[in-house]
């Protein structure tokens, strides 16, 4: 039976705001406020709302034959947190149904897989605590940065104990082979691998709207019909794309909700089921290893890091903003960080990108990539000031390793203590509950012995009682026995005046 996986990702843009040379050292805030506001109500009225209404409707007409992914940055969740907390509201309801798997993803949504292996744990590790904050799941499948996947990438996921891995079809990768099988990573062969599907997903998300599409207007039948004359052989069709593609890049005047509505009816008829990334994880066996020696991407036509790596400025910027990763791993700085946070998304590089082709992109304040590079190191510059106040550039390499190899060590033990009060609080647990049983067993065998020699007391209280009675008459005849003569001796007495 073939199965649609559908996934949609959800991050917003933190937007920069206008920084000159001059405000290095004096200004340490570094975002547009008013854009950031403006913009994600803007995105959560005309495309995360209804988007999330309509797949909530789905998920109510078809019960548990309708299920559906998200992954949602850090940095996106933050935003949502002040200016829209009803998509997060949403979400929590659409979580309760069931139907509905979150992924993992870097907090940031930035590039630290392709260069710091540590923060990338660490960005992950966070995202996860949030998703298991809000909506009680742990995620078991990774969702890199923009489906930035590479067979040490996967490695990597595999030893952080992921079972899956999304990235994209790429034909320069896959060769003659379809994106419609699970595939196994080339270095870590337990990490199963869901592979999009370029053409169906850039369908929707993409060319909906296009009248000039030969394909325009696609119908939901039409579109079924095309995963239904797929080869049979052929039963995974992973359709992954950003939530904001419903209502932003395909307005909701195109009827993209309604088209979004009609599939699961459509699916049904033709024997086609909906699948969350876990269950085909799990369930879905590898029918071969994909080799990925070169990073890729679901951006732009080369499906690579072109976009965000392709020319010096960007490099530049990059090796600039990682130079510090391995001093952040040790900041207990509030500000410090949530700025770090902001400054690796990846976005602040794909503004700097100088390629002739890039769909969908709006570089905002800026008016080219030399424009938004300037602006990026001057916060830049004043950002690692900031940093190197905390921990001073006099402290070299081998003394800083020193330090966070400390660290990780006191952290790792913490987590073995954790674990062995966690392994003892259960013991106890079980003996206490041995120790109940016990005392219940031992107080009823009492009572049931006490019931038994209920007559035997009764017979000694009786005898008791006999025995006192019997001693107490003797003692009455002598006290009887000594008065009499008392009596006798006044009676002579009296006897004896009378006579004188």
């Amino acid at each position: 039976m073939k199965t649609i996986c559908l996934y949609f990702e959800i991050h917003q843009i933190t937007h920069l705001k206008r920084y000159r040379f001059f405000d290095i050292g004096t200004d340490h805030y570094y975002y547009d406020d008013f854009e950031n506001e403006r913009s994600i109500n803007y995105i959560a009225e005309n495309s995360y709302m209804p988007a999330l209404n309509a797949l909530q409707e789905m998920i109510e007409q078809n019960g548990k034959a309708f299920k559906v992914a998200f992954s949602l940055s850090g940095v996106g969740m933050e935003q949502l947190e002040m200016h829209a907390p009803q998509v997060l509201e949403k979400l929590v309801e659409l979580s309760k149904t069931g139907c509905v798997e979150f992924l993992a993803e870097p907090y940031s949504h930035g590039l630290a897989s392709l260069k710091n292996e540590d923060s990338f744990a660490s960005e992950v590790k966070r995202q996860m605590q949030k998703m298991q904050e809000y909506f009680g799941q742990t995620p078991q499948v990774l969702r890199n940065s923009s489906l930035i996947y590479s067979d040490d990438i996967g490695l990597q996921a595999a030893e952080m104990g992921f079972k899956g891995m999304l990235t994209e079809g790429a034909k320069h990768v896959l060769g003659w082979k379809s994106p419609h099988y699970i595939y196994s990573s080339a270095l870590a062969p337990n990490l199963k691998l869901l592979l999009r599907d370029v053409e169906l997903s850039d369908d929707i998300s993409l060319r909906f709207n296009n009248s000039d599409w030969d394909e325009y207007p696609l119908f939901a039948d039409t579109y079924v019909n095309k995963i239904a004359r797929l080869p049979e052989e052929e039963q995974i069709v992973n359709i992954f794309m950003e939530l904001s593609a419903l209502g932003i890049a395909q307005p909701l005047s195109s009827n993209i909700l309604e088209f979004l509505k009609a599939l699961p009816a459509q699916a049904k008829a033709k024997g086609i089921s909906f699948s969350t990334p876990t269950e085909l994880c799990m369930k879905g066996k590898a029918v071969d290893v994909l080799n990925v020696p070169d990073t890729l991407s679901w951006v732009d036509e080369e499906r690579d890091v072109s976009c965000w790596l392709g020319n010096e400025m960007q490099r530049e910027a990059f090796n600039k903003l990682y130079s510090i990763a391995d001093r952040l791993l040790i900041a207990n700085d509030p500000r410090i960080n949530q700025d770090w946070d902001y400054l690796q998304a990846t976005n602040n590089f794909r503004f700097m990108t100088t390629k002739p082709s890039n769909v969908g992109l709006d570089r905002g304040i800026y008016s080219s990539p030399f424009d938004a590079f300037t602006n990026y190191m001057n916060i830049l510059g004043d950002f690692i000031n900031r940093v190197n106040k905390l921990y001073p550039e006099e402290i070299d390499n081998d003394e800083l390793n020193g330090l966070l190899t400390t660290i990780k060590n006191q952290g790792d033990e913490i987590e073995m203590k954790d674990k062995e009060i966690v392994r003892l609080q259960a013991k106890i647990q079980k003996i206490e509950a041995a120790s109940d049983k016990l005392r219940e067993k031992y107080e009823g065998k009492k009572k049931s012995t006490a019931k038994k020699n209920e007559p035997k007391a009764e017979v000694k209280a009786v005898a008791e009682a006999t025995v006192e009675a019997e001693t107490q008459k003797p003692v009455a005849k002598k006290t009887v026995a000594k008065k009499a003569p008392a009596k006798k001796a006044v009676a002579k007495k009296a006897s004896a005046k009378k006579t004188e």
